[in-house]
């Protein structure tokens, strides 16, 4: 019987990992605006304070709105983070 020796393993790399998702952020009608953008950008330190403010101005108006787009593992940091200041986030496929 002859072994063929394994040189190269095949890597896996879940799809969901790799696959970006959107950190959504939800309307707030208890906090005041200023106390969501300070969290936001707590949250996700690379937002500036414009950003944040647009990003609340859309979650505002519409309901909700994409806070930012990374890998799942990344997403699901920044959605425990927003979730810590009482703010309503979600992350979903983007």
């Amino acid at each position: 019987m002859t072994t063929i020796p394994q040189t190269e393993r095949p890597v896996r790399i879940s799809r969901d990992i790799i696959h970006p998702y959107a950190v959504i952020l939800h309307n707030d009608e208890v906090h005041s605006m200023e106390f969501v953008v300070d969290a936001l950008m707590k949250s996700v330190p690379s937002l500036s304070e414009q950003s944040a403010t647009e990003i609340m101005l859309k979650a505002d108006e519409e309901g909700r709105a994409v806070v930012i787009v990374c890998p799942l593992e990344q997403a699901e940091l920044y959605r425990d983070r927003i979730q810590t200041f009482g703010l309503g986030v979600s992350i979903e496929p983007a």
